[in-house]
C-alpha cells in the first residue's frame, strides 16, 4: 500500500528484454536502504525488487502489468517516480494507493493556472464514472485532487512543488500516464452498479471475476 507522496525522482539504466522484462532504476539513497523483496511503486505500480544497492534496484514485470501500464515503453535515462511501501507508524498522506493501474490516460491539455498548471486527461468511461469531483486519483503514482470530470475525462492541478518534485512536470499533452482510480469508488462503482457501466466495462476494470 502505497499514499501517492512521491518520494524520490529515479532513473532508468537498463531495461532487458528475455523471457520477461526487467527494469534497473537507479536513485538517491534513501536514509533506509532498499531491501530485497520489498515493495517499490515505479510511475504508480507497485514492483518486487529483486536485487539493490544503496543507489540502485532491478524488478521484474509481469506481462500483465506490461499490457495495462506504460513501463513496457520505458527506455534508459527516462525519469520515473518512485515511493516505498508504507509501513507501520508512517505518516498517512495522500491517499490510499494500491499500485495497482487500472489503465492508461492520454493528455489533452495542459494549461497554465498563474504559478499553477491543469492537465486534462483523457481516462475512459469507466475511470471517469467512478470518481467524483474533489476526489482522488494516482496519476503515475502522485496523489492528486480532481478538479474537473466529464464522460470520459478528468482535469487535476498541480502546484510548483508537485511539478518539481515528480516527472508530472516534464509531461506533455499527447504523452501517457498511469492511471489509479479511489479504492473507494471502485467498491462503490461495483455494489451499486452506476449508469453508464456496464457489465462489459466492469469487466475490463477488472470489477467482475
Amino acid at each position: 500500500m502505497f499514499t501517492g507522496l512521491i518520494e524520490r525522482i529515479g532513473t532508468v539504466k537498463r531495461v532487458s528484454w528475455g523471457a520477461g522484462l526487467v527494469l534497473e532504476i537507479h536513485f538517491e539513497p534513501w536514509p533506509q536502504p532498499l531491501e530485497r523483496g520489498e515493495s517499490v511503486a515505479v510511475n504508480g505500480v507497485c514492483l518486487t525488487v529483486v536485487d539493490c544497492d544503496a543507489t540502485r534496484f532491478t524488478a521484474d514485470v509481469l506481462g500483465e502489468t506490461i499490457a495495462r501500464t506504460g513501463l513496457g515503453g520505458l527506455i534508459p535515462g527516462e525519469k520515473v517516480n518512485l515511493e516505498r511501501a508504507l509501513r507501520a507508524g508512517d505518516a498517512m498522506g495522500g491517499h490510499l494507493v494500491q499500485g495497482h493501474v487500472d489503465t492508461q490516460g492520454t493528455i489533452l491539455a495542459k494549461t497554465p493556472k498563474g504559478r499553477d498548471f491543469q492537465l486534462k486527461i483523457d481516462c475512459g468511461r469507466v475511470l471517469a464514472a467512478q470518481s467524483v469531483l474533489k476526489g482522488s486519483v494516482a496519476i503515475d503514482g502522485v496523489s492528486l485532487t480532481i478538479s474537473g470530470l466529464g464522460p470520459n475525462w478528468l482535469t487535476v492541478d498541480l502546484i510548483p512543488t508537485t511539478a518539481r518534485d515528480t516527472t508530472l512536470g516534464l509531461k506533455k499533452v499527447g504523452d501517457t500516464v498511469n492511471l489509479e482510480g479511489d479504492i473507494l469508488g471502485k467498491y462503490v462503482a461495483k455494489q451499486t452498479a452506476r449508469p453508464g457501466l456496464t457489465e462489459e466495462m466492469l469487466a475490463q476494470a477488472g470489477f467482475l471475476g
